[in-house]
């Protein structure tokens, strides 16, 4: 892959000497008025603006494009729009909404509706499918408000955060750059979060398949199988070419599908009726499921760099547009899972992932555990590359030589995955970790952040005080849900290092 570099800028009287030369007076993002030089022939801009690329920009050209891999993971990190020859259509994105919303959080639903009733709890899931896909769309109006306001040709979430601080009232334009920065803390939680998920959710797969093969009575706890992951974890976090991860991710696709398959083709057989289901479970447990299932909806960080490469952006949105679309379907796969995974493990006690559940005699579902274990140790890898593009520059800029750059990077990411591991031995209770990742920093990004930005972007002129409302409504479930879902998440988890298992 080979990135073209931006072109120079001009100086003033430099551009004046060139006929084909733009002059933008607006000033960018970080102070200085500056003047670009015309784009180079057949770049394509979207249809929002039309600025020529500038040093917030790059030009990559021949390259194959991976919405939620590559090119995604870049944008929400980088903060420069990455332009190609080959802009996505609107299939490619609703593919790309869709694969970056399905991961561990669908094989998590029949326990969060367990933790909610057989009602509350598919009801839940299509509620706050619906509160989180609105969000996305505030998200994406505050991106599109800013830029214009900005000349930007686009903008990462973080990097929302904090243009919307400094164009808001008076007194926040001060603390614009801990708004960005509270942004990145909350994703690199969030990603890092999934990290440990993944990691409990593979030993807990490998754990049950060698109980399997082997049928020893004091088989190693899976905390042993998490050590032996990381034979093969650490050497794969040091890639540094995503590439190469973006053609395993394919792979990883493929298992994702072919496993949903067989749980669907399974779970649907021989149900139990739904009259011996409780509709409501206990306000005990609701926190766990609004944590659960928010996890599950936290693809909003995927949304904007997803936008900002349609070859018809102006399709994103709209009620038939590709954002409802796709995240329609993906709430449809959600709650079906949820409901008859339910239905059929509901008379006992569903683990923190369906897959668990299955049978563990009968080698095809046994397979699905290891296609599951080997989509999410690539995931991992995917997901791993997030806090260290936003952290490893924080620290890089403090090592001056070459050397501790090169080891220090090294270490650094080893340093990381240790941690992951640290934090899923120390917790190996997947549906707790899973409820307290969601409503500890899910529930920020997915429910809390948006309204409020969305209130600042637009504060005060292009508001009224029906959008106010609502959106201090969704402010305050979101906070809700994020201070009851971590209470009782960590509750929970100490009882179970109590041995007071309260379920």
């Amino acid at each position: 892959m080979m990135a073209e570099k931006a072109p120079l800028l001009q100086s003033p009287t430099d551009s004046a000497s060139e006929d084909n030369a733009y002059d933008y007076t607006a000033p960018l993002s970080n102070g200085p008025v500056l003047e670009t030089p015309a784009p180079p022939a057949g770049l394509k801009t979207n249809n929002r603006l039309h600025r020529p690329p500038g040093p917030n920009v790059r030009i990559i050209e021949n390259q194959p494009y991976e919405p939620d891999i590559e090119t995604s993971l870049q944008s929400i990190t980088s903060g420069s729009r990455v332009f190609t020859e080959h802009s996505i259509g609107n299939l490619q994105s609703m593919m790309g909404i869709i694969k970056g919303n399905i991961g561990t959080g669908i094989l998590a639903m029949p326990v969060a509706v367990q933790h909610a009733g057989l009602l509350v709890g598919t009801m839940s899931i299509v509620l706050i499918g619906i509160i989180a896909v609105h969000c996305m769309h505030l998200l994406v109006i505050c991106s599109h408000t800013l830029c214009q306001k900005t000349c930007t040709v686009s903008l990462d979430y973080g990097e929302v955060a904090e243009e919307a601080f400094k164009a808001g009232p008076i007194f926040l334009r001060s603390v614009s750059k801990y708004a960005k920065c509270t942004v990145n803390v909350f994703l690199n939680i969030t990603q890092l979060g999934f990290c440990c998920v993944y990691i409990v959710f593979i030993s807990d797969s490998i754990k049950q398949v060698v109980d399997h093969g082997i049928a020893h009575p004091h088989s190693p706890p899976s905390q042993a199988f998490g050590a032996m992951l990381l034979v093969f974890l650490i050497p794969c976090a040091l890639f540094r070419n995503l590439n190469v991860l973006a053609h395993m991710s394919m792979f990883a696709n493929f298992l994702t599908f072919v496993g949903l398959v067989i749980i669907f083709q399974y779970i649907v057989q021989d149900m139990p009726p739904a009259s011996s289901y409780p509709l409501f479970a206990s306000w005990s447990t609701v926190p766990l499921a609004f944590g659960t299932i928010v996890f599950a909806f936290e693809g909003i960080s995927l949304v904007l760099p997803i936008e900002n490469k349609m070859k018809h952006p102006e399709d994103f949105r709209g009620l038939a547009g590709v954002l409802n679309t796709g995240m329609v379907i993906v709430t449809c796969l959600y709650t079906a899972v949820g409901f008859y995974g339910y239905m059929q493990y509901g008379h006992k006690k569903i683990l923190g992932s369906i897959t668990l559940n299955l049978p563990t005699d009968n080698w095809l579902y046994l397979s699905v555990k290891l296609m599951f274990a080997v989509a999410l140790f690539i995931s991992y890898l995917l997901q791993f590359y997030v806090p260290v593009n936003i952290v490893w520059p924080l620290i890089r800029r403090r090592l001056h030589s070459r050397r501790a750059r090169l080891y220090g990077e090294y270490i650094f990411r080893i340093s990381l995955v240790l941690f992951t591991y640290a934090l899923a031995a120390a917790v190996p209770y997947l549906d707790l970790f899973i409820a307290l990742i969601g409503a500890v920093s899910c529930s920020c990004l997915a429910l809390i952040f948006p309204p409020l930005l969305h209130t600042i972007t637009l504060w005060p002129d292009r508001i009224n005080i029906c959008v106010i409302v609502k959106n201090t409504l969704i402010t305050l479930f979101g906070l809700l849900g994020f201070a009851v879902g971590s209470y009782t998440s960590l509750v929970q988890i100490v009882n179970k290092f109590k041995g007071n298992n309260t379920d």
